[in-house]
């Protein structure tokens, strides 16, 4: 007997280890730990550190081209050979060095240059915007994950609370059919009943295990290490935000969707311009300084000259590349009103659903103190011998749905403000 009392408070530890060595966190919490550690999150700092390479890159445009070259050769016989008719021939520049430097600054290349540079700064307004994006969704997840856990956590609450409930109804049940009053068909349906609950105890536990070990893996923490706060779920239903209204139009600039597409507009831009400048004429200056040492003797040289390079034959695929530009310049203009559009009713949407959620949770909360009085009521009902026994497990039925359909109203809630705040350009 020692023996298995001593078995079953290990085991029994064993099961309340993982409980409570795991970190209650809050929804703002989750977000922090989601930013800092979510894999999406960084490959979205690695192409915005790309972008700001590519525009280092663009910058060296600017400054002059630094050629250096060196030639050394020694031949079986010499490179120059004179025949000197009587007196003999004579072989010259069988060995030599010859070396030179060469610097060329651009002064015209068709505005390429200008808007290489820009389009490299739209690149980086890009990346930037992109992470802002990345950050707004991995925000989103992790407050899904995050609701999953404390809705199955209340749903769970509410088992609880209904098996005691069942306990003392089955209490109330077993008394009566002791004196005689209720016949045991009574006492099985509850019986019946608490199986139930046994079972979808047992459901909600094994899905809360998975919901904790998803945010863990998504916030960077251990696997089902973290968990939520409780008492984020309250019993009374929000004040709606009405404050948290904004106006489309004035909103729209501050999104990221509408940022983007105003830079895809600004890349066709400047790719257009970029094309018309490879067909043009490019100037360009430059010093050279060489070294040769020919015939055992050194000499140094240097010079100054001027380039002027003009592509004649490449104006015949130019030209089809210029209108293909202008083609994409439209399309990405086109976008740029279609989407505008789009992300104004989207706005109008969010709202909507936002508004909707809120008087949803209203509904269920309202649900849940008529069923609360309905189980009261059949209680009462039932021990006076008025109502059977089915009629009492159906309140109870319609007292746990009640309260399971507030939680996921409140989760729904919660989420469609963050939503909308996300579609309206806030920050979370």
């Amino acid at each position: 007997m020692r023996k298995t009392s001593i078995l079953l408070s290990f085991f029994l530890t064993a099961i309340m280890l993982p409980a409570t060595a795991r970190k209650s966190l809050t929804l703002k919490e989750c977000r922090r730990m989601a930013i800092e550690n979510n894999v999406r999150m960084r490959n979205a700092a690695g192409s915005m550190a790309a972008a700001g390479e590519q525009q280092s890159e663009a910058r060296t445009k600017y400054f002059p081209t630094v050629s250096a070259t060196a030639t050394a050769y020694n031949s079986n016989k010499g490179l120059v050979q004179l025949d000197l008719g009587p007196l003999g021939s004579m072989s010259m520049l069988k060995d030599g060095v010859v070396a030179g430097v060469t610097a060329v600054q651009p002064v015209f290349a068709g505005g390429q240059i200008v808007n290489g540079n820009r389009l490299a700064d739209v690149g980086v307004t890009v990346g930037r915007l992109q992470q802002r994006q990345a950050a707004d969704e991995v925000k989103l997840t992790a407050e899904k994950y995050f609701w999953q856990v404390v809705v199955l956590k209340e749903k769970l609450k509410t088992v609880q609370q209904v098996e005691a409930l069942l306990a003392g109804i089955e209490k109330d049940a077993a008394a009566a059919v002791s004196a005689g009053v209720k016949n045991r068909n009574d006492l099985l349906q509850v019986q019946l009943r608490q199986n139930d609950m046994e079972a979808v105890r047992s459901d909600l536990e094994n899905n809360l295990q998975v919901c904790r070990m998803l945010l863990a893996q998504y916030t960077g923490a251990g696997s089902d290490s973290i968990d939520a706060a409780e008492g984020i779920v309250t019993d009374s239903v929000p004040v709606f935000p009405v404050q948290l209204r904004r106006d489309p139009d004035a909103a729209l600039p501050q999104t990221t969707a509408y940022g983007l597409l105003q830079s895809n507009v600004e890349a066709g831009r400047l790719k257009y311009k970029m094309a018309i400048g490879q067909n043009l004429p490019a100037l360009g200056v430059g010093v050279s300084l060489t070294y040769n040492n020919l015939l055992d003797k050194s000499a140094t040289n240097s010079m100054a000259f001027v380039t002027l390079s003009v592509p004649v034959s490449g104006w015949w695929g130019g030209s089809h590349n210029i209108r293909r530009r202008r083609i994409e310049r439209t399309i990405a203009e086109n976008d740029l009103a279609d989407n505008s559009q789009l992300l104004k009713i989207k706005m109008e949407k969010a709202w909507n659903d936002f508004a909707n959620a809120w008087r949803q949770t209203g509904i269920a909360r309202k649900s849940i103190e008529q069923s609360a009085e309905n189980l009261r009521l059949n209680r009462d009902y039932y021990k006076a011998g008025t109502a059977p026994m089915s009629q009492l497990l159906d309140a109870q039925t319609l007292y746990q749905q009640s309260h399971d359909r507030y939680v996921e109203a409140y989760s729904q809630y919660m989420q469609k403000q963050s939503e909308y705040i996300v579609a309206t350009g806030g920050e979370l």
